[in-house]
Formats: structure tokens, C-alpha cells, sequence
């Protein structure tokens, strides 16, 4: 027999209008979303075909699509009460340009969460030359002027000062080298964020949640 943690345990199941997503909430206080995966091996929507009367050969197949931690757990110290991070209830809301919205509830605080797709930058390449690097970044290079005082002055006072305790030698540094970063790769994740908390408007624990269309 096989013993789950009790915050795996699921607490809230919610399909959208569509069956195509499916919601789960747990008792940890996780939303996870499972996406459908048989429809496209017909080419069909599942309704249509419902609706024929075509016999479907095999049982729904969901995928695991994402997950984020919707609700952790709190303290009302006017009441002296601990309030859970479980989830209660799931609903699904109107999608518009491609994003998920839902709603995710525990006993007292409702949240309007937002589902879409982020492309995420990848640095494939800086053109550093790891052989000069000396330290916390710094290059190494016999170029660099050799008789320096504290906080980079130096005794030669033919250069040109910006200030006090900084200057530069006539020409330059020829061993200053700023990195050019190459993104060459772009990966699209899937990104939850909260766009609304409804909280602290409710004397009584939330059992259900629903929305207007």
C-alpha cells in the first residue's frame, strides 16, 4: 500500500468548458494543470464527435502541462486562527489570447491567477577570453599602467583625471574589454502569475467559488 504526504493529496478538481484542461488543488496549497492529448490524434473535437455518435476507442488522455503554488499557509491573529493553504475549489474563467485564467480559493482568500507562455532568453556565447581573466572579472594585461597608488591614482600626472582617485592614460586602456553577450536559443515556458487576491472579506470559510459570464 502506498501512503501519500497529506499535502498531495488532492482537495479540488476543476475541467474547463472545453475539456481540454484540467485543474487539480491539493491540499499543500498547489494548483496543477494537465492539458488533453487524444483529441489531436483525431482531428476531431471531442464534442463533435459526441455528438456523431463516432465511437471513441480509448479513454481520455491528459498530460501534465504546469504547476505553481497558489496559497500558503496564514494566521488571522484578530481571530487566533490558522488558516490552511488547501485548496478548496477551482474555477476556470473566459481565456483570451491564448492565456489560462482561473480562479483558486482556501478558506478565506480567493485568487485570480493567469496562465500563458514566456519566451525565456538563453546567453549561448560572451566573447571573454577566460585566459586573461584575473579575480572577481578583471583582465590581466602588460599594458595596464604599472604604477598605480591607492584607489587606481597613479603618480604620472600627464594623464587626464575625472576625479580624484580615477584616471586614464593617454589612449586609453587597450586591456578594457566589455563582454558582448549572443543569445542564439529562445524556450517557451509556461508562466502562472497572480493577478488579483481577493482576502479578508469573508467571516465564514469558502466552501465554492463561481464567476459571471
Amino acid at each position: 500500500i502506498l501512503f501519500l504526504p497529506a499535502v498531495d493529496i488532492i482537495s479540488a478538481i476543476e475541467f474547463d468548458k472545453t475539456g481540454d484542461h484540467l485543474a487539480t488543488g491539493d491540499r499543500g496549497g498547489r494548483v496543477v494543470l494537465f492539458e488533453r492529448t487524444d483529441t489531436k490524434d483525431h482531428g476531431v473535437p471531442r464534442r463533435d464527435l459526441e455528438r456523431m455518435e463516432y465511437p471513441i476507442g480509448r479513454h481520455p488522455e491528459f498530460r501534465y502541462k504546469t504547476e505553481f503554488q497558489s496559497h500558503e499557509p496564514e494566521f488571522d491573529y484578530l481571530k487566533s486562527l490558522e488558516i490552511e493553504e488547501k485548496i478548496n475549489k477551482i474555477r476556470w474563467c473566459q481565456t483570451a489570447n491564448g492565456a489560462l485564467f482561473l480562479l483558486s480559493t482556501n478558506d478565506k482568500t480567493i485568487k485570480f491567477w493567469k496562465v500563458q507562455e514566456k519566451k525565456v532568453k538563453k546567453i549561448s556565447d560572451m566573447n571573454l577570453d577566460p585566459s586573461k581573466a584575473v579575480g572577481n572579472g578583471s583582465i590581466a594585461s602588460s599594458s595596464t599602467p604599472k604604477h598605480c597608488l591607492a584607489n587606481g591614482g597613479s603618480p604620472d600626472r600627464s594623464y587626464n583625471y575625472l576625479g580624484n582617485d580615477f584616471s586614464f592614460p593617454p589612449g586609453g586602456l587597450p586591456s578594457l574589454r566589455l563582454p558582448v553577450v549572443v543569445v542564439t536559443s529562445q524556450e517557451t515556458n509556461l508562466v502562472a502569475r497572480c493577478r488579483r487576491v481577493y482576502a479578508h472579506a469573508h467571516d465564514y470559510h469558502i466552501n465554492s467559488v463561481s464567476n459571471n459570464r
